[in-house]
């Protein structure tokens, strides 16, 4: 049996698609307050967790595979394999400031406050830049934090930048693209290796 993390957030609809075409399927799961659930065949067992756990799971062995954003894994920085970029949930992790300042965005202050839920991605990028900043770590509705006077810029990822423009805030930089991509633990690799390869053969196959 193999153990399949997945990510209750955007993700999860897009990677309970791409299991179904695999014919690993789950009815009603979505709906279900269940976390631990096995597929009809019950050759899988599927775990569903908070986005920035899973690549966790899968490092320690508690899951055989994983599919999660690349965001994720950056941010976690789990040691897991990383073999298939799945190609859905396409979104960009940015630098993002009030959209009045935007065209003066050129001028690089001596020091910033940034806000962001992705502290590690957000330090290293400045870091590169020579940039120093002190980093406020957010669970939710970092968008705010400029307009209320909290930080300069944040930090975050962004599908169609509806949410930004809704708030005054605009694209000064993109960090990376990110996309979910599916993970596999190191030892589930080498002792399970005939089960995970037909795994990611039948998911990397949209």
């Amino acid at each position: 049996m193999l153990t399949i993390a997945l990510t209750k957030g955007r993700l999860l609809a897009g990677a309970l698609a791409r299991l179904a075409a695999a014919g690993i399927r789950v009815p009603g799961v979505e709906e279900s307050r269940e976390l631990a659930v096995r597929d009809l065949s019950g050759k899988h067992r599927l775990i569903f967790l908070k986005d920035m756990d899973c690549p966790t799971y899968v490092e320690y062995g508690v899951a055989d595979v994983g599919i999660c954003g690349k965001d994720v894994i950056g941010e976690t920085g789990c040691d897991v394999l990383e073999p298939l970029d799945l190609g859905f949930g396409r979104c960009r992790m940015v630098v993002a400031g009030p959209a009045a300042r935007a065209r003066n965005s050129g001028e690089v202050p001596t020091s910033l406050r940034v806000a962001t839920k992705y502290p590690r991605t957000a330090l290293a990028h400045f870091e590169a830049g020579g940039i120093p900043v002190e980093l406020i770590r957010l669970s939710g509705s970092v968008e705010l934090a400029p307009g209320l006077g909290l930080s300069d810029l944040i930090v975050d990822l962004v599908e169609t930048g509806r949410t930004l423009k809704a708030n005054r805030l605009a694209v000064r930089e993109v960090i990376a693209e990110s996309t979910a991509r599916c993970i596999v633990n190191r030892a589930s690799y080498a002792v399970k290796n005939a089960a995970v390869r037909r795994f990611l053969d039948a998911v990397g196959s949209p």
